[in-house]
């Protein structure tokens, strides 16, 4: 920046600051900070200009702007935030540079238009670059999360896994499923495979062929796929769009299918109260013998 210009922003830097804070109050409304306490938002832009004017006086070091972008990522504040308030702050120094000189040519204010560019707008791209390059990385690990959690496979017991899905199934995710259920079948030397769609609001054309592939896949490698939360609207629906869900059992709920993977393991569940107190029966019946 110009060394006259530059000096008179910092002899000046209490109005220049006044100006934009002011500016910069009336736009609460449209840069989504509205819901933002009173106290916080006039704490951060005094924390904004001040690392604004640190950038004038050490010009080439962005290792505050870097830190005060960090800083309000974590406090989830909007870019709309920064931008904005960066260009009221480049329009609110240039207008107070222009009052307070005489006489002004044309190469004098493209002289000023230049050094005060030279100074926001280094500042802007920074910011602007730290806020996108730290959001695409929250978004990378919250997608690879979601794709962890979208089609977990869970042993119940020895030879019975169930996968229970939630949401929208798309063919992106139907993919993910049938990788994760032909792994576990794998890994878990599952016999019976329950396929919950309890929480699937929509079951189409496209999610039952997703299905079907899934439980045909599994009966390739040797396992038994049972699907369960067959709701009534979801069958009404399957028997008017014509699916053919005959090649493989299907459950009203988690609690039948399960009933029916423990027969086809040959096990079943044995209520042991009532075996306790048979045997009982039968001890006192051969000691009165």
């Amino acid at each position: 920046m110009d060394n006259n210009l530059k000096r008179i922003v910092i002899d000046n830097s209490e109005s220049i600051v006044s100006m934009w804070l002011k500016e910069i109050s009336l736009l609460k409304e449209y840069n989504h900070t509205a819901g933002i306490s009173k106290e916080s938002f006039e704490v951060t832009n005094r924390e904004f200009v001040e690392v604004i004017f640190i950038s004038l006086k050490n010009q080439g070091s962005m290792e505050t702007v870097q830190k005060f972008s960090e800083k309000i990522i974590k406090l989830g504040w909007p870019l709309s935030y920064i931008t904005d308030g960066l260009q009221v702050f480049r329009r609110v120094t240039i207008d107070f540079i222009l009052k307070n000189t005489e006489q002004v040519d044309t190469d004098q204010f493209s002289t000023i238009l230049e050094s005060v560019d030279l100074w926001i707008e280094p500042i802007i791209r920074e910011l602007v670059n730290e806020y996108s390059g730290s959001w695409e990385h929250i978004v990378s690990l919250q997608r690879v999360a979601l794709q962890e959690l979208s089609a977990p496979l869970i042993p119940v017991m020895e030879g019975i896994t169930v996968m229970p899905l939630i949401g929208t199934i798309d063919t992106e995710r139907a993919k993910l499923i049938m990788e994760n259920l032909l792994d576990g079948v794998m890994q878990h030397n599952s016999e019976v495979v329950l396929i919950d769609i309890t929480g699937v609001p929509v079951v189409d054309t496209m999610v039952a062929h997703h299905i079907i592939q899934a439980a045909e896949a599994v009966r390739l490698i040797g396992a038994k796929c049972i699907v369960v939360g067959i709701r009534p609207e979801i069958a009404q629906t399957i028997v008017n769009l014509g699916i053919d869900l005959g090649d493989f059992p299907t459950k009203s709920s988690l609690k039948k299918g399960f009933m029916t993977a423990l027969e086809i393991t040959n096990r079943k569940i044995i209520d042991l109260d009532s075996k306790v107190e048979h045997t009982k029966n039968i001890i006192e019946s051969l000691k009165g013998e």
